[in-house]
């Protein structure tokens, strides 16, 4: 019997014990999304190691976790850096001994035309989203993943199914990490290792707090399903590919943003 706390469990409509055992490393995982993933895995059985930049949410989620009787590791750490990642990665590996799942949620952009947009901020939003990802990515799996033989890998992008008016910077970042799960999926399937993609819309977080209220409130109108996304929603969906259940599943991205992907547009061309 496991002894963790059923409260918590209530949250996923997910298997209590899903990922028993299991070590699960979540880069942004203090805020938004990120904190949502590392609360429901948790909850599920995983033990938790979160990064990012900023200190503080680490530590606040991280004690969260503790304080409900979880396993929970952190550490301030820059994707960026590939250096500081590949460290950050031995450390989880030396407390835990091993990673089972890989989130790369880390990321971050800004609404601008790209007209406007200098080429400091599109190269700073590319080397966090893409490059960020990657040095993640290759770390988890050269140091862990591949010599185990076996992994789940689940990136989360954005909506970019029709371009990203008004952020192209975020758009090619993310695209370029859409074709990268497809390639690892390929590349990494022998050694057991899925690498899929999560699209979500957009989910009220901590991010959409940062963007002008009028361009939340027409991206909800512009959304066939009326409403935006909660962080919940999209941790269930990433709880279900980073399991047993999605054994078969690899290489494809999955979007989750009530049908905005195929109707609406939030950017009014004219404007932009």
């Amino acid at each position: 019997m496991s002894d963790r706390p059923a409260e918590s469990v209530l949250k996923s409509p997910l298997r209590p014990g899903l990922f028993d055992g299991r070590v699960v490393l979540i880069t942004g995982g203090g805020t938004g999304i990120g904190r949502a993933i590392a609360e429901e895995m948790a909850g599920l059985g995983a033990k938790i190691a979160i990064c990012g930049r900023r200190t503080e949410p680490l530590v606040e989620c991280a004690n969260a976790l503790i304080a409900q009787g979880y396993e929970a590791h952190y550490a301030s750490c820059d994707i960026r850096d590939s250096d500081a990642v590949s460290a950050f990665v031995a450390d989880v590996i030396a407390r835990f001994g091993r990673i089972d799942v890989l989130i790369n949620n880390a990321g971050g952009q800004f609404p601008s035309p790209a007209a406007v947009m200098k080429p400091k901020g599109f190269d700073a939003v590319v080397r966090n989203n893409l490059v960020g990802t990657f040095n993640v990515t290759h770390a988890v799996a050269t140091q862990a993943m591949i010599p185990q033989k076996s992994g789940r890998i689940v990136n989360i992008i954005a909506n970019i199914l029709r371009g990203f008016p008004g952020m192209a910077h975020t758009g090619a970042a993310r695209a370029g990490v859409e074709n990268l799960t497809k390639s690892l999926a390929v590349e990494w399937a022998p050694f057991n290792i899925q690498v899929t993609a999560i699209a979500p819309g957009t989910i009220l977080s901590t991010g959409t707090d940062r963007y002008p209220p009028e361009l939340v409130e027409r991206a909800q109108r512009q959304t066939p399903a009326r409403r935006l996304g909660t962080c919940e929603e999209v941790a269930h969906l990433t709880s279900y590919l980073a399991s047993d259940a999605a054994d078969y599943i690899t290489g494809a991205t999955i979007y989750i943003d009530g049908g905005a992907s195929l109707w609406g547009d939030i950017w009014d061309v004219v404007n932009v």
